[in-house]
């Protein structure tokens, strides 16, 4: 099993899917305990002194003007978790909150929160035992940190709660501690605080999220190049000379793309229409636009996180000068804005691939194909409830583009008025990323179904590799009307796994 280190200068994407999704093993760096017990000499040498330390001898929040005595402290600690682990709603997936406790790790392990080195091994010990805390859909307001779901899992840590065992069953987190041969821990001046001051949440989801769409928008341009062979489209437009004089590299990939899917193809170009086409339909003809727009918006948002993946957002700070600072730093801003633009993307690139499959079953539009891709048509229907799915996955992504980093809602008596919300644009995000795969997934079935009806006419190679790969999976081809809703699904599970990618690469090679 592929093993992660953690050291003082944050993470990766790579490592955080790992531990998110395969389960790979966490380790402290010797770096990383050595930061952690310097920063915890800081925090305990304020501690011992008079004065008042946010964080470390007073409240918290709008309660942040009381200074609290030492004989209070630990409870001080103990009873931020608790009081903040009020998140409502269904459960968060496991990937998720694994994902937000190895962030919050690697952040506790920058040196810069004055968390002990046996708190951050307890939470290294929890990942790998496969423990994972019950964290709620609702309670972040993306700022002062994903506070509700970060504070599920310290309670967990605590020994309190409940916390879903490796077996997938739900259990008092105590009892998953024991059998695992964690002690829960007993947090000290400024723990409490620090392992639910962070934007961990939101930058995991957006990691997982780039990840799936890095697959995405290669899918969408292998559907876009088999509809545009489909409806004997022309591949002139896809010129590398044509998009070099409009210097936009996401749109230059997704042309290449498109080109290296299509070549040696015996369907593009026929135009066996009464009346020869001049050009073709801007869903066709401008995919790499759209999609390469949406490729840039990733290349952005990659930026945005991998800035991320190497701070240390807490409130407050240890500095290696020996001050302790409170900061701004867990605003998610940065983070909710690019959650909320992939989603803007995400439903443009569904909405063009609705409008390629609704062109592929219209008579008046498909230049010779059958009325809904239908053996039969009238005794038949064919596609036409596959595309009305479609449609409503494409309408329900035009909701989930409207941004929702563009709200704020004030809380905690007015001292933290101006909020990201960023992870409820991170929830939206992951909703619109599971539509736009079965998005894509409905354009690749009528696709290949729709070669296969040119009779006569022979697909390009990567083409005819990829109907072979989805036939070879359990969606079915042309022929009269069953049940569709298994070959949709089978459908969706080849473009979600990445199995498309693969089939088209056999024949085209990494595509960009």
């Amino acid at each position: 099993m592929h093993t992660v280190v953690v050291g003082t200068s944050g993470t990766t994407a790579r490592d955080v899917v790992s531990v998110a999704r395969r389960g790979a093993r966490v380790e402290l760096g010797d770096d990383a305990v050595a930061a952690l017990a310097a920063a915890r000499e800081i925090v305990d040498a304020l501690a011992a002194k008079p004065d008042p330390v946010y964080g470390v001898s007073t409240g918290f929040g709008a309660l942040a003007t009381r200074h609290i005595g030492q004989d209070l402290r630990a409870q001080l600690q103990r009873n931020i978790v608790r009081s903040h682990a009020a998140g409502m709603g269904p459960r968060v997936e496991r990937e998720v909150v694994r994902a937000l406790m190895f962030l919050r790790l690697k952040t506790v392990c920058s040196g810069h929160t004055g968390v002990r080195p046996e708190v951050a091994q307890a939470m290294a010990d929890v990942l790998n035992a496969g423990i994972t805390p019950v964290v709620h859909e609702y309670g972040s307001l993306g700022c002062s940190g994903d506070l509700a779901p970060l504070s599920h899992c310290a309670l967990t840590l605590m020994g309190e709660g409940e916390a879903e065992g490796p077996d997938g069953v739900v259990r008092p987190a105590a009892e998953l501690l024991a059998e695992h041969g964690i002690t829960p821990v007993e947090l000290r001046e400024k723990e409490g605080l620090a392992l639910l001051n962070g934007t961990d949440g939101m930058l995991g989801m957006l990691v997982m999220a780039l990840a799936d769409l890095d697959v995405l928008y290669k899918s969408a341009d292998i559907t876009a190049a088999l509809t545009l062979e489909a409806l004997l489209g022309t591949d002139k437009v896809l010129a590398p000379e044509l998009h070099a004089i409009r210097p936009h590299p996401g749109q230059a990939a997704a042309a290449a793309n498109m080109l290296a899917v299509l070549a040696g193809s015996g369907l593009t170009g026929h135009h066996q229409d009464d009346a020869p086409r001049v050009q073709d339909a801007y869903s066709v003809r401008c995919a790499p636009q759209v999609a390469g727009a949406g490729r840039d918006t990733l290349a952005h948002a990659r930026t945005v996180a991998e800035r991320e993946l190497a701070a240390a957002v807490d409130n407050p700070v240890v500095l290696p000068d020996g001050r302790v600072e409170s900061n701004g730093n867990f605003h998610g801003a940065p983070v909710a804005y690019v959650l909320d633009f992939l989603a803007v993307a995400a439903a443009d690139l569904g909405s063009i691939a609705e409008r390629r499959t609704d062109r592929l079953l219209d008579k008046n539009r498909s230049h010779g194909l059958p009325p809904f891709l239908a053996d039969d048509a009238g005794v038949d229907s064919g596609l036409m409830i596959a595309q009305y799915t479609q449609a409503a996955l494409v309408s329900e992504m035009k909701r989930l583009a409207v941004p929702a980093s563009a709200d704020s809602i004030p809380s905690s008596a007015m001292q933290e008025d101006h909020v990201s919300m960023g992870w409820s644009a991170a929830r939206k995000l992951r909703t619109a990323v599971d539509n736009l795969t079965r998005i894509i997934a409905v354009e690749l079935y009528a696709a290949t179904r729709a070669i296969e009806l040119r009779a006569g006419l022979t697909p390009a190679p990567a083409s005819r590799a990829v109907i072979d790969a989805v036939r070879a999976a359990g969606v079915q081809g042309p022929g009269p009307d069953r049940y569709l809703a298994p070959d949709l699904a089978a459908a969706e599970a080849f473009v979600r796994e990445g199995r498309l990618v693969a089939a088209a690469e056999t024949v085209t090679g990494p595509l960009a």
